[in-house]
């Protein structure tokens, strides 16, 4: 209508959007943001579901859902994120290599059962060991929009019939004592020692790059383990607590002691100034106490002296050396780009990631469990957060594992076994020779008139009598 009458009639004039519109409006619940549909039985739906969600707290405005999920990622929830540097870097690359593009355009209300089958189906088409991390991030995502009350749940939760994709768990592998020399001797002087400190110690590469001069104890036989060197998405180094936070003390050998004393009087440790936990500068007084650099005397060094960094190390000193000792085969070759006008080419390697540094720990715990360490022991030293994550990675390297069952069974299967009995029973001969003594001709009469049960062992022996008067 008009907003002004017509000045012969004195009526309001309809206009072309007369009877076009939303014409009934829901306002006045308290929090809920009004709404207008086309019928009035609509309103009256809508009026009745808000009102009761809105008194249980549990109201979901739908055009809150209506947000794209890339505009969600990068305006609320990826700024709102206070990972560490070394979980930063990985997630925001798979964020924006996998869910961005095959999610990012839909509204986050749209994103149900259907919208999911589809995304897992495409993403294991580009990926395989890190699907299931990539769901978790997805997850973890939704789950943030649902306490935002943009969507009222997380379908990766909800659905029934589309599951996270599972992870492709192998067993561990270890070295033989003959391919660890041989690897050992493919490798530069200079970075033998890494290989002794997994092999010897169970560290993780990152934990060996970091180990300092003073976390050894050459006296006592024990290796210190206090921090990890690790690099942020922009390569730049710092120092944090080895993963899970967890320090710990690990005794070594005494040949290890002094294949150490060696190393160090060979290449001596180099003094390294880096900062703790985040090389981002500090924004606050909190900050800046939390990342004040540490100063410490790296065990483990380039031939220029600087600390290492482990992807340039995993290309040009440990592929090469796997190569070397018949581990891994080349298989191609790659042109590097042009540094300072000339171009270099180099070797692309066989793809194992069982034979990548992290073999060396697989070794240790191979070697402590067939020597019959505990697994709690084991946990202690390798640094996990429980026995029950050792004993899931390592099970299948205790000695005898699956055999002792498998005997037992095969005896089920043997024919004509002989009668076995309990150990201390006496043996039949002796029983017959019992009966036919007169002091016991009685009671054997008198046990003739009861009901005797027995309860037969496990061995096929008569082990309980159960008599019932």
């Amino acid at each position: 209508m008009k907003k002004r009458p017509d000045k012969e009639t004195g009526k309001r004039e309809r206009t072309a959007l007369y009877g076009k519109g939303k014409r009934y409006k829901v306002a006045g619940i308290s929090g809920v943001r009004a709404r207008s549909f086309d019928t009035h039985d609509d309103a009256k739906r809508w009026k009745a579901k808000a009102e009761h969600e809105s008194a249980q707290g549990e109201f979901v405005d739908a055009r809150r859902g209506d947000m794209l999920l890339k505009d969600y990622v990068e305006v609320h929830w990826w700024p709102s994120r206070t990972d560490e540097p070394s979980t930063f870097g990985p997630m925001r690359s798979r964020i924006w290599r996998h869910i961005i593009p095959l999610l990012g355009t839909k509204r986050l209300r749209d994103i149900d059962a259907a919208a999911l089958r589809t995304f897992k189906a495409e993403l294991l088409t580009r990926v395989e060991g890190s699907a299931p991390v990539i769901w978790t991030h997805l997850s973890t995502i939704l789950e943030a929009a649902v306490d935002d009350q943009r969507i009222v749940r997380n379908p990766c939760r909800s659905s029934r019939t589309v599951k996270a994709p599972r992870p492709q768990r192998g067993k561990a592998k270890a070295w033989s004592q003959k391919t660890a020399d041989a690897v050992r001797d493919a490798l530069n002087a200079r970075y033998r020692l890494a290989l002794d400190l997994t092999l010897g110690a169970g560290l993780r590469q990152g934990e060996a790059f970091g180990l300092a001069e003073d976390d050894i104890d050459l006296e006592n036989g024990f290796v210190h383990v206090r921090r990890q060197l690790r690099w942020d998405h922009r390569a730049r180094p710092y120092f944090c607590l080895p993963k899970g936070g967890k320090t710990r003390s690990v005794p070594i050998p005494p040949l290890l002691v002094s294949r150490i004393r060696s190393a160090l009087k060979e290449f001596p440790p180099v003094e390294c100034r880096l900062p703790w936990r985040n090389p981002e500068p500090a924004a606050t007084p909190l900050e800046e106490k939390q990342r004040k650099p540490v100063t410490v005397r790296l065990v483990l060094t380039t031939t220029h002296g600087n600390r290492i960094h482990f992807k340039t190390w995993n290309e040009r000193t440990w592929k090469p050396a796997l190569a070397r000792a018949g581990v891994i085969s080349i298989v191609g070759e790659k042109l590097e780009k042009p540094r300072g006008g000339r171009q270099r080419t180099n070797p692309v390697f066989e793809l194992s990631r069982t034979d990548m540094f992290h073999v060396g720990r697989h070794t240790f715990a191979s070697v402590q469990l067939q020597a019959g360490e505990s697994l709690v022991t084991l946990s202690q030293w390798l640094g996990h957060a429980s026995p029950n994550i050792t004993l899931g990675h390592y099970a299948h390297f205790m000695p005898e594992a699956g055999a002792r069952g498998l005997q037992v069974m095969n005896g089920w299967f043997e024919d004509d076994l002989p009668p076995i009995l309990p150990e201390n029973s006496p043996e039949p001969n002796t029983i017959a020779s019992l009966t036919s003594k007169a002091q016991l001709s009685g009671p054997i009469a008198f046990g003739a008139d009861m009901s005797i049960k027995y309860k037969e062992t496990a061995r096929g022996g008569l082990a309980v009598n159960i008599i019932e008067c």
